[in-house]
């Protein structure tokens, strides 16, 4: 089966957390990897997503440990709603 990985980032302006993670994340831009699978006896090429990870900590952490978490991308989604709408609901001062 033929495979590959989307990366994109996901920016969290507020603390958030997530199964599988230990606490609270702090606020910052994470790395995302998507694992997809080509699916098999369509006419067109198509992909299916088979796994999300997050890659901790954020990207402007000083920390030199790294760890890629296995984490449900419908979580992260809502998880990103949420942060955004708390921001639009509190916008920083200026």
């Amino acid at each position: 089966m033929t495979t590959r990985t989307k990366r994109s980032i996901a920016h969290f302006a507020t603390p958030f957390s997530l199964r599988g993670l230990d606490g609270i994340q702090p606020a910052g831009d994470y790395d995302i990897d998507e694992d997809e699978e080509m699916i098999e006896g369509l006419s067109w090429l198509a992909y299916q997503r088979v796994a999300t990870f997050i890659h901790i900590p954020a990207r402007n952490s000083n920390q030199r440990k790294m760890q890629l978490v296995a984490i449900d991308y419908a979580e992260l989604a809502t998880a990103l709603k949420k942060d955004e709408e708390t921001i639009n609901e509190h916008p920083p001062a200026l």
